[in-house]
């Protein structure tokens, strides 16, 4: 029977692509590196197709490859993940939590959040995947993660939401290079002659708001990697736009930040989980925390 192939040849399959050479996917697998070459071997002419690139110290995929890779990731998190839904039915009191996040949101909100949970939840562990919105959604319905916490916009016919209030977005400069008549908030217009650096997510609403202004901004960088962006700032690349939020991730007294007004920049994280899909105890427990603290605020974060 050929062109088969079964969950233990994705698990090995999928092992190989995450340690990158077969003599680490043997030892995290726990057998014998030849017999994971003989599978690989007999799983390639099941399929018909190369699934390697041979001769290169680190797997490479073929264009076969990288499609199995991609279906077995998402065929491997339906499987587990329906395993857990099934095994973690229960008090809540132990198990994982695996959460999607982008990296503003999730260094904001995480780190106080697990720690308050785990005040009554000491046994529950987590598993954190940190990646750019749309990645984050792809998680989630592939139920490798739970939780997606993002900033981008969530189908609510899909998924249960939970929308955290707006927040401001502020442009951090350089204390060198400090544009703007007024100390704590600056006017579009004002950035009209400055070197600019924005996340991909507001780049579009941004510049039609410049445009509304009659002024092309000069964006000499679009980055979603805030810390990244910051660290321009650091470096007087330009001044670049972030979420006020984002002011915990570098404490530095080069940089200055201002709150854009006229017109005023906001944005949301949202924190989303599918509506299909049975979450493990703990993942409720954790939610309820979440809207607790972020949304109905009875404690403080």
């Amino acid at each position: 029977m050929g062109q088969t192939i079964g969950i233990k040849d994705m698990r090995a399959f999928f092992a190989i692509v995450e340690e990158g050479n077969i003599s680490h996917a043997a030892q995290r697998l726990g057998i014998a590196q030849p017999a994971l070459s003989r599978q690989m071997k007999h799983l390639e002419e099941n399929l018909h197709v190369k699934l390697f690139e041979r001769g290169s110290r680190r797997i490479r995929l073929t264009e076969a490859g990288q499609l199995l890779y991609g279906r077995v990731e998402s065929i491997l998190g339906m499987v587990d993940g329906t395993v857990r839904e099934i095994k973690e039915i229960g008090n809540g009191s132990k198990g994982v939590i695996r959460i999607g996040t982008i990296t503003t949101s999730g260094a904001m909100i995480l780190p106080d959040l697990i720690a308050e949970f785990r005040k009554t939840y000491p046994d529950v562990t987590f598993e954190i995947w940190e990646a750019e919105g749309a990645r984050i959604i792809e998680l989630l319905d592939s139920r490798l993660i739970e939780i997606a916490i993002t900033r981008t916009q969530v189908d609510n016919l899909a998924y249960e939401l939970l929308v955290l209030p707006n927040e401001p977005l502020v442009m951090v400069m350089n204390s060198k290079n400090i544009c703007g008549a007024e100390k704590e908030t600056i006017r579009l217009e004002e950035l009209k002659d400055q070197q600019l650096i924005i996340p991909l997510r507001w780049k579009t609403n941004f510049i039609a708001a410049c445009q509304k202004l009659d002024f092309e901004p000069n964006i000499i960088c679009v980055s979603d990697s805030i810390v990244q962006d910051l660290l321009m700032v650091k470096n007087n690349l330009g001044a670049a736009m972030i979420p006020i939020s984002s002011k915990k991730l570098l404490t530095d007294g080069d940089l200055i930040y201002k709150r854009i007004v006229e017109p005023e920049m906001t944005t949301h994280t949202v924190v989303a989980w599918r509506k299909n899909q049975t979450l493990s105890t703990a993942c409720r427990n954790f939610i309820e925390l979440f809207e607790k603290i972020f949304v109905q605020g009875e404690i403080s974060g």
